[in-house]
């Protein structure tokens, strides 16, 4: 390293002296349903992320970020909102949402829809269409 390079280590690293500490799903739990919410910042991590475990016809209302949202699609069929476009998701689909852009998702199949929807932020900032 030159001697001019920064040594800050980012705010959103763990400390090296922090003990590894694992995060159970009982913390994480959001709401009555079997979705888990975890938000970087209070766990020394840079992202943010839903695990979404969804009914048929369950998903969020058209809502934006003024961040990326990057969805994998685990099991289960969704139909996708960016924008103007309505995509046909199934597992293992991956779509990426640009900041500031409307979007939403619905479980379309006939079983359970599971997905990782990571958000590029230590904290979740959202606004939804509706409010």
């Amino acid at each position: 390293m030159a001697a001019d390079e920064p040594t800050t280590t980012p705010a959103h690293v763990p400390a090296a002296s922090a003990p590894p500490r694992l995060v159970g799903a009982d913390e994480l739990r959001f709401g009555t349903g079997r979705t888990l919410r975890f938000e970087g910042r209070d766990h020394g991590a840079g992202i943010s992320y839903f695990l979404v475990d969804n009914d048929p016809g369950q998903g969020p209302g058209l809502h934006r970020h003024p961040y990326t949202e990057t969805w994998i699609v685990l099991e289960g069929e969704a139909r996708i909102t960016i924008g103007d476009a309505e995509l046909e998701a199934t597992a293992g689909d991956t779509a990426t949402v640009a900041a500031n852009t409307w979007h939403g998702f619905t479980n379309t199949g006939s079983g359970r829809l599971r997905m990782v929807c990571i958000h590029a932020s230590d904290v979740m900032i959202q606004e939804n269409l509706d409010d």
